[in-house]
């Protein structure tokens, strides 16, 4: 942002604040910042579907992650300016950071998976299935906390059993692998697994730090 616009930026997000719609506008950045994130998980299924080549799904996954760098930027930018939020910020930026960790993490199994190069990542799918699913949950959950503060601690139950369906998934997932003969495949499948595991937690810890924010704002 040029240092010409940041005043009228700053003025608008001053009278927002008077009329109470900064907070329909913090929200709706904390949601722009996880359909980044949800970006990549849909790549990252993409590639594992065989729909891309990890090649260029590695190449896409960067130019995802600087989106979503940005859109973290622009919160904390804003959060900056607002005299007042929705929700305490701390726990706005506990939450932002969460999510911002789910991207890391699936920009590295992307990563792996091209260094890698294991011949099929079908075994991938229905983690990343769960991993969407909760990631969907989770931004339902933050359009909820103005519309209906108190559906948001349900939605923000549907992204944490998402993350148990990765976790157990990538349970069944290992088990299956470990039937067979070990050998550097076994490994190699065994360490995707558990990047996806690593991004299941990360949505897990963002859905915690929402859920701490409305207890917070309750009492």
């Amino acid at each position: 942002m040029s240092a010409a616009t940041r005043p009228a930026r700053r003025l608008r997000l001053v009278w927002d604040d008077l009329r109470g719609r900064s907070g329909d506008r913090v929200m709706e950045q904390v949601s722009r910042q996880i359909r980044a994130v949800r970006a990549g998980a849909e790549l990252a299924r993409e590639m594992a579907a065989g729909e891309r080549t990890p090649a260029s799904a590695r190449s896409r996954m960067a130019e995802l992650e600087h989106v979503g760098d940005a859109e973290r930027a622009a919160l904390a930018e804003m959060l900056g300016d607002v005299l007042a939020t929705p929700i305490d910020r701390e726990d706005l930026y506990r939450l932002s950071r969460s999510v911002d960790d789910v991207l890391d993490n699936l920009r590295d199994f992307v990563r792996e998976a091209d260094l890698f190069g294991p011949p099929d990542l079908g075994f991938t799918v229905p983690l990343l299935d769960a991993v969407l699913d909760g990631l969907n949950a989770l931004d339902a959950a933050v359009r909820k906390v103005l519309a209906e503060p108190a559906a948001v601690t349900i939605a923000s139950l549907a992204a944490r059993k998402a993350r148990n369906r990765v976790r157990e998934t990538r349970q069944a997932a290992l088990a299956r692998l470990f039937a067979g003969p070990l050998d550097i495949d076994v490994l190699r499948a065994r360490e995707l697994l558990g990047r996806l595991d690593a991004v299941g937690r990360r949505i897990g810890e963002s859905a915690d730090a929402l859920s701490d924010a409305m207890l917070k704002r309750s009492h």
